[in-house]
Parts: C-alpha cells; sequence; structure tokens
C-alpha cells in the first residue's frame, strides 16, 4: 500500500514533514523557498525544491553504500521523500574545511584558508536563539546529547567528512564545509537525517572556486538554480 501524507507536523523554512499510515515513516515534502540569516533574507525560486530533494537523496544513498545509516528510504515525486522516523537531536554538527561563512568573520580568517584537520563545531538548534554555537559541555548541560553520543556523532560527521569530499573531489568540486543533523530511529541508532545538499554544504568549483552552493542567494550572485544544477549532474553521473 503506497504511503502517502496524512498530517501535517512540521514545517521548517525549506521543508515540510508529514506523517503517514506507517507510524514510522515520514513523507519530508521541500519547498521552492529560500532563507539566509536565521529567516531575515527569504525568496521563493521556483525548482528549488525538486533539485534539493534529488540531490539529497543520491548523496543519502552514496554514503548508505558506504555504510552510513541514513534516513532515506525512496523518492516519492520531484519534491517528496519518504524517510524513517527519528527522533532528532538538537544539534547541528557543522564541519569545515576551508574558513568560510560565519567562522571566517568570528575568527578574523581570509576566506578559502585551509584548514590543516577538519574543525568541528555544534550548535544548539533553537530558532528563538538563533541556534548558538555551543561546546560538549554546553550539550551536556542541556541533556542534548550523552558523552557517548556526541563521540559517535564526531566520529560519524568526520567519516562523512572524508566520504563526500573524496567523492566531490573525484567530480571537481571542493567540499568547504557542511551542516549535519542526526537522529535516532527505533532500534535506538544514530542516524543521519534532515538532508545534505547545496543548502548545507558549501561546494566549489576546484578549478575557478565557483560557488555551487545557497551562498549565491546570501551574497546576492544570482544563478543559484543553476548552480544546484551543476551538482545535480555531477552527483547523478
Amino acid at each position: 500500500m503506497l504511503e502517502s501524507p496524512c498530517h501535517l507536523l512540521y514545517e521548517g523554512k525549506a521543508k515540510k514533514i508529514y506523517a503517514t499510515s506507517n507510524p514510522q515513516h515520514y513523507i519530508v515534502d521541500y519547498k521552492d523557498a529560500a532563507s539566509a540569516f536565521n529567516g531575515l533574507k527569504k525568496a521563493t525560486i521556483e525548482g528549488k525544491g525538486a533539485l534539493n530533494n534529488r540531490i539529497s537523496n543520491y548523496l543519502m544513498q552514496y554514503l548508505q553504500t558506504q555504510g552510513i545509516s541514513t534516513h532515506f528510504l525512496q523518492e516519492l515525486s520531484p519534491t517528496q521523500t519518504r524517510v524513517k522516523k527519528l527522533t532528532m537531536f538538537a544539534l547541528e554538527v557543522i564541519v569545515r574545511n576551508l574558513a568560510a561563512g560565519s567562522i571566517a568573520k568570528r575568527l578574523g580568517l581570509q576566506e578559502g584558508l585551509p584548514f590543516e584537520t577538519p574543525v568541528l563545531e555544534f550548535c544548539y538548534k533553537n530558532d528563538a536563539l538563533g541556534d548558538p554555537l555551543i561546546n560538549d559541555d554546553h550539550a551536556l548541560a542541556l541533556k542534548l546529547a550523552s558523552h557517548a553520543e556526541l563521540q559517535t556523532l564526531r566520529a560519524l560527521a568526520l567519516q562523512i567528512n572524508d566520504l563526500l569530499g573524496a567523492y566531490f573531489k573525484s567530480k571537481g568540486v571542493i567540499l568547504v564545509d557542511f551542516k549535519l543533523e542526526f537522529g535516532k530511529d527505533a532500534q535506538g541508532q544514530i542516524v543521519l537525517g534532515d538532508e545534505v545538499s547545496p543548502d548545507t554544504c558549501r561546494f566549489w568549483d576546484a578549478t575557478t572556486r565557483q560557488k555551487l552552493d545557497k551562498d549565491r542567494f546570501r551574497e546576492d550572485l544570482g544563478g543559484l538554480c543553476q548552480a544546484y544544477e551543476t551538482i545535480l549532474q555531477k552527483v547523478s553521473h
């Protein structure tokens, strides 16, 4: 029996999450919405949702072939995907290979400066507080995760960085940085959720350093969907 959206559980800046007839499955519906700076800048960009859906699904499936458990189950339509229900950690796990975005501003670093080893950061997922940067002690104090869970999140994020960094290097793209979100499935296993797309990753063309991600919207560079199309072509071939 084909599962279909039953009722809306959550609507975020870029996605809607629906319950289904199966209590262990959700449907993610990607919107044509672009936002930046914690929602202060917004726009509707036709076709963006379908691009993010397909790119994320390709990358989730690739990671699954490499031994990473993800929430991906089945692409249902250009903008909808069936996923496992997860109990999400209220944490964003950020891995940075080059200085860009907030870390460049925060630490006065030149954009594009490579780090000798990846820099991993945690942010507390709380819209009212602006998703603040936190450390392990903060996460423990807030009971966002246990010490063992934090270690697992770190290990998984760095493993994913190694896998995706090599994957995109082979396609002529630099993986500058990215944000991941994890949750626990019905068996208590930590699983990659949310999405892996140009909305959540910084991608640069390895030759030209052209930005192929949401920075095109943040920085008013234009050509956002063309950049996302470039990434889709690379991950689908």
